[in-house]
């Protein structure tokens, strides 16, 4: 069993920020379950661009108001709290914030805690287990 919290991974390598985003990861590749979870906040008043080819993410949002724009089809969703979005596609895209949102997120497969986002704004691909 593991039990976390937040405040226990405020401020160590679990915590992870860039630019606009910051990303507190409670699990991760390392526990062995799967999937990776992760409690991220972006700022009001950003704009975020990623594109995960190498990961499915499903995205909860819990907090806060944007938009969610699709970069390939263009096509914009709004986001607020009890929206969710599954990136199932490997689609790129866009995260504009009106307000600081919060979500919460899971990745498959899992992320290892130390990935940062290429000129792409992907993850590299995981390595081989």
């Amino acid at each position: 069993m593991i039990v976390r919290t937040t405040a226990e991974i405020t401020g160590t390598d679990r915590d992870v920020a860039a630019g606009a985003w910051r990303s507190k990861r409670i699990v991760l590749a390392g526990d062995g379950v799967g999937f990776s979870f992760h409690e991220t906040t972006i700022e009001a008043s950003s704009v975020s661009e990623f594109h995960y080819r190498h990961h499915v993410e499903a995205v909860w949002i819990i907090e806060g108001t944007g938009t969610l724009t699709d970069l390939e089809s263009g096509e914009a969703y709004p986001l607020a709290p009890g929206t969710m979005y599954l990136l199932n596609g490997h689609e790129r895209h866009r995260v504009t914030c009106a307000t600081q949102m919060r979500m919460l997120c899971v990745f498959n497969p899992p992320v290892s805690g130390d990935e940062v986002h290429d000129e792409s704004g992907a993850y590299p691909a995981p390595a081989a287990v």
